[in-house]
């Protein structure tokens, strides 16, 4: 079973914790990371972007000019796509991009990125994430005890006080331990969680 030590927000040792083996000692599948991925960032897709055929651009139903003698080339519409605001040829329309991935699936991906971060020594665990006040000068210190720039930082419920402190400092995301993603993991450099929060993340994705 994984073990990692505990650290107070100073930076100093705060003993150790034993990890759940099922959670954070998974055999790490990065092909199914990437397809977990790909489905999470293809489902934020709005895909309303629309642009006009032809038959949908106003205008041009009079001929330019009759169909011959004139020496220039034949014409019909002046909505022709060749034409200056003429609709478009293969023009985009609303679509729906989503991909479906079942729970099991998305499940093991999570899995696989917390065992990730566990190989990779990336993963630092806090006692408590107490803060004296929501202040990002607070939360900065707290940072750079471990000299950290890009983290995801994981309390067990959302943390009002958490999220203040970190709004304003690039490259922190903070998140609650059961709406965790793939994407997230993979993306920030540490994953920065409490002593509840992992017992929460075990308690959600056993």
């Amino acid at each position: 079973m994984p073990k990692v030590t505990v650290y107070k927000t100073d930076g100093s040792s705060a003993g150790e914790m034993v990890l759940s083996d099922e959670i954070f000692g998974a055999p790490v599948n990065e092909a199914l990371m990437h397809q977990v991925i790909v489905a999470q960032l293809a489902n934020r897709r709005q895909g309303t972007q629309s642009a006009l055929l032809r038959s949908e651009v106003s205008g041009g139903g009079a001929k330019p000019w009759r169909q011959k003698g004139t020496g220039r080339a034949r014409a019909g519409s002046t909505r022709s796509p060749l034409w200056r605001k003429g609709g478009m040829i293969h023009a985009v329309k609303p679509r729906d991009y989503s991909q479906k991935v079942n729970k099991k699936m998305r499940r093991a991906a999570i899995q696989s990125a917390l065992s990730m971060k566990v190989n990779d020594k990336d993963i630092i665990v806090l006692e408590d994430l107490a803060l004296e006040a929501p202040k990002t000068r607070i939360m900065a210190g707290v940072l750079k005890n471990f000299e950290v720039k890009k983290a995801l930082i994981v309390t067990p419920a959302a943390d009002e006080s958490v999220m203040r402190a970190s709004n304003n400092i690039p490259g922190i995301k903070t998140s609650a331990a059961d709406t965790i993603n793939v994407y997230d993991l993979v993306n920030y450099d540490k994953l920065i969680i409490t002593k509840d929060a992992v017992k929460r993340v075990e308690e959600v994705f056993a």
